[in-house]
Parts: structure tokens; C-alpha cells; sequence
């Protein structure tokens, strides 16, 4: 395995970190993941938008574009010949004495290689059980950090239920999002989930649904909505960069409808690959 560690290309037995490197010891700062079909990353701009806005927010001194991140993340593919896939990869504040204020002089450090993902086709088709966890993480969840222990710890709950995937709320009326994945409900027709603020991360797939739901006329609101909803729902369905989008059969013990995926869960999984060639969601 070929992995990039700043601007270098090195092999993996080389890819150490220093034990002071913050990332290490505070878990100071960001990532992203991007998934790779037919050896082309699936919204590169978009998840290097997003990385900046990572940055800028926690204050790391990285600019996605001077440092031509596009072009090495291409370049990494390549090396790797990653033609179904993705490539994680995050950029913490340098490595610094451990000392909680942020360092003067610590200069950024960026790791990035190849991870090896699949099209999660049996829960497409079937659907998946899932379990509610009360949100008890940090309130800028719009930042995609490395501080991933809630969701970490909410994941193993689900793993532990046999289920596959933890859906958090902050009270019976506001269900934010799943440990790794975006929760969308659908209601006589009309999807909803929750708005792009601080509670939830704005996945990428996320708005790439949404613009799915304008190509195909199907109405779409951004609003809080609560547990009775999420259960009453007519569909339910995540989304993630490997999850695509999947559908939630089952919350906490309770069928969604009939139990099966619904028809339009299934009319946005069958279109996921008709626009995947979109350069840039912002654009659109």
C-alpha cells in the first residue's frame, strides 16, 4: 500500500506518527472519506469543500488548494489502482510539546490511503434493524473531527443489538442522525430530514440525495422531526458515503410500514448512478 503523507508518497511500514502529534493526543482535527468508482473519487469538490470549512472551523492552517490536495488525491488513487473503493484521510494541527492551547509553530500533518469498501448490496435489498441512542456528543457536529468516541461507543450498541446502524435524538422531538450516517424520513410522499445545522454533519450524500429528489420531482423538506415521526414514517432510509443510500426496515423493535424498503427509497438507490458523474453539488 502506497500512502500520503504530506506531500510524499511513502509505503505503509513508513507511515509512522509522532506520539505528540495532536491528532494522537487530542484528537485535533479533521477528516474526510471519499469513495472511489471506476477509479474516480464521487464528488472530490464537494468533500474538499467540506474539508476546508473542517479546517477553517477548528483553525488548522491547511488550504486544500495551495497544497493541491485534489491532484495528490488522484495521484494516490492511481498509484494504488483503486478502481471500487475509497481513501480516508485527515489532516491534524502538526505534532507540539502536549499542551492544550494551540501551538505556535506546529505545522499541519496530512494522511491519506487507500481504504477497501464495497457497495452494501444485501442491506440495499433488505433493509436494516436499527436501535435509538440519546445524543450525548459535542454540539458541532457539523465539524467532521476526529473526537469520534460517542459515535464510536453508539456503534458498538447497535453491533452489540444485532443492529445496523444508531439513531440519536437530543429529545423525543428532534432526531439528529445516525452514528456514521444521515437519517431521512418519507411521509405521504415527501422525504424530510433534518436541517445542515450544528447538530448534524452535512453529509455529502446527504445533499447529493437532495439533489436526486429535485431531478426526480420528489418533494423534499429540511425540518426537525421527532421519534413518533421517525416511527410512523412511511420510509426511512440512511445515507453515507459506503452506506449509499439504505433503508431502515426497523427502529428500536418498531416495523417502518409493511417492514420492507419502500418505493422511493428504492427510486433514489436505482437513480444514485444516472448523475454520478456531477462535478460539484454547489454548482448545480
Amino acid at each position: 500500500m502506497i500512502v500520503l503523507k504530506n506531500n510524499e508518497f511513502i509505503e505503509r511500514n513508513k507511515a509512522t506518527i509522532d506520539m505528540e502529534d495532536r491528532g494522537h493526543q487530542f484528537g485535533d482535527g479533521v477528516y474526510e472519506v471519499v469513495r472511489v468508482y471506476d477509479g474516480e473519487v464521487f464528488l472530490m469538490q464537494d468533500h474538499l469543500d467540506r474539508l476546508q470549512y473542517s479546517l477553517d472551523e477548528v483553525e488548522i492552517k491547511y488550504d486544500v488548494k495551495e497544497q493541491n490536495l485534489s491532484s495528490l488525491l488522484e495521484q494516490l488513487i492511481k498509484k494504488n489502482k483503486v478502481h471500487d473503493g475509497g481513501i480516508y484521510l485527515q489532516i491534524t494541527r502538526g505534532v507540539a510539546p502536549r499542551n492544550h492551547p494551540y501551538p505556535k509553530n506546529a505545522k499541519p500533518m496530512l494522511f491519506a490511503y487507500p481504504l477497501e469498501l464495497s457497495r452494501p448490496l444485501q442491506a440495499q435489498a433488505n433493509g436494516i434493524k436499527t436501535i435509538l441512542q440519546k445524543d450525548f456528543r459535542w454540539l458541532r457536529c457539523d465539524i467532521k473531527s476526529l473526537n469520534l468516541l460517542g459515535n464510536v461507543m453508539t456503534k458498538q450498541k447497535a453491533n452489540n443489538a444485532n443492529a445496523g446502524e444508531a439513531i440519536f435524538y437530543r429529545d423525543d422531538n428532534h432526531v439528529t442522525e445516525g452514528s456514521s450516517t444521515n437519517v431521512f424520513i418519507i411521509k405521504n410522499g415527501k422525504l424530510y430530514t433534518h436541517p445542515a445545522d450544528n447538530y448534524i454533519l452535512n453529509g455529502i450524500t446527504r445533499r447529493y440525495i437532495l439533489f436526486l429528489a429535485h431531478k426526480l420531482n420528489i418533494p423534499y423538506k429540511e425540518k426537525v422531526f421527532g421519534l413518533t415521526e421517525l416511527k410512523e414514517a412511511d420510509e426511512v432510509f440512511m445515507t453515507s458515503t459506503s452506506a449509499e443510500v439504505t433503508p431502515v426496515v426497523e427502529v428500536e423493535g418498531d416495523k417502518i410500514a409493511n417492514g420492507q424498503p419502500g418505493p422511493i427509497s428504492q427510486q433514489l438507490l436505482e437513480a444514485f448512478f444516472q448523475y454520478n458523474h456531477v462535478e460539484q453539488l454547489t454548482n448545480v
